[in-house]
């Protein structure tokens, strides 16, 4: 490639918003049925111009060509959030009419923001340190714990909610932006993580000390005891709880769980079924040594926990939300903090693991020096 792949990747993402507006100015081109083939063209156009722009004597990892094509629909999502909160205007009218009305709602254009810009940096920056030889593995489970946590809630979200009577074909291209992320995880778990090599003497002693002897592995075990019981407690409400303190939460501090866009019930009941075992076994992993998997497992929930809080967040006080359902102004404080605290445990518990793998890592050889790099 003459120039970096990156920016290579950067131009074709930039054509993104050139191709929408075209299609939101030709009117045989808006027809249900039509915009989901032209979505189908020009994705397949970008993949044929990215086996062109690759030269066929460089071997290239298969994920290059799922970061890039993430990386271009990235900019259809900036383009979309930026448009309803009107920005710009002039590029979505025809896709919102006839092909995901639902991208309209707070929630969706929240999402949106975080595609265009965070997952949209992490492939860029991916994608460099893909073709200097360097490791990108950590930044990819990231991305994908993001992804799939965002099409877990998005798609059911829409079928189970208001939207659910007016899928367009067009909604199912989906399906694949749904499978790929899953297909890109097993790769990503399977090749093996690259830390500094630590002597067992060092992962010795950090083994031997209990829970108590360790602050901040205790301090982290409380903040997921309390994210655990967050979770069910809210997973109660939507299950509409009788309880009067369920009753109480979803109609004085929390009154957009119960918006009929479908997300936050959907988002609810993922952290019950999903998040909740985790966070149990993370909490394991805290109190046994050796549990290597948290180095990875970690990182990924961290992606998909900061992903789905900042929609839940933004969605709850984005002014497309019904003000009926937006967070009331005396409640914000308890309940924005409690949503924050509830994103940043997971990043905090990574964060702990990739700084200081000692406790989480199996005993090795005396003599190896930390300077030198080993697969585990």
């Amino acid at each position: 490639m003459r120039a970096p792949p990156e920016v290579c990747v950067l131009f074709l993402s930039l054509l993104a918003p050139g191709f929408l507006y075209t299609m939101n100015n030709i009117p045989a081109l808006q027809e249900p049925l039509p915009i989901l083939g032209m979505g189908m063209v020009i994705l397949g156009f970008v993949l044929l111009l990215l086996f062109i722009i690759v030269p066929n004597k460089m071997k290239v990892d298969p994920l290059f060509y799922v970061f890039a094509q993430f990386s271009f629909t990235c900019m259809v999502g900036l383009t979309n959030a930026l448009e309803q909160d009107g920005f710009i205007s002039g590029f979505m009218g025809f896709y919102l009419k006839m092909g995901e009305p639902h991208l309209s709602t707070a929630y969706a254009v929240m999402m949106s923001y975080w595609e265009g810009i965070i997952n949209f940096v992490l492939f860029l920056t991916i994608i460099h340190r893909m073709f200097k030889g360097k490791s990108y593995r950590s930044l990819g489970l990231l991305w994908a714990g993001s992804s799939i946590a965002h099409q877990i809630v998005h798609i059911p979200g829409v079928v189970i909610g208001k939207y659910g009577s007016n899928i367009r074909p067009a909604f199912w291209r989906n399906v694949p932006f749904f499978l790929v992320p899953f297909w890109a995880a097993s790769v990503l778990f399977s090749r093996p993580r690259e830390i500094p090599v630590i002597p067992a003497d060092k992962i010795s002693m950090e083994q031997k000390k209990g829970l108590l002897s360790r602050p901040v592995d205790l301090l982290l075990s409380i903040l997921l005891l309390g994210a655990m019981a967050f979770s069910v407690f809210r997973g109660f409400v939507v299950l509409e709880c009788p309880l009067d303190a369920c009753f109480t939460y979803i109609y004085q501090y929390e009154p957009y769980l119960k918006d009929p866009v479908g997300f936050p019930r959907v988002m609810m009941l993922v952290y019950f079924f999903y998040a909740l075992p985790l966070l149990t076994v993370f909490i394991y992993g805290l109190k046994t040594p050796g549990c290597s998997w948290m180095l990875d497992w970690t990182i990924f929930f961290a992606g998909a926990m900061a992903q789905t809080q900042w929609c839940h967040i933004g969605a709850s006080l984005h002014s497309r939300t019904p003000f009926t359902y937006r967070v009331p102004a005396d409640k914000w404080w308890p309940v924005i903090t409690l949503n924050v605290l509830l994103a940043a445990v997971p990043a905090l518990l990574a964060l702990r693991c990739c700084t200081n793998p000692a406790y989480f890592m199996k005993p090795v050889p005396k003599g190896q020096t930390t300077n030198e790099k080993k697969k585990n």
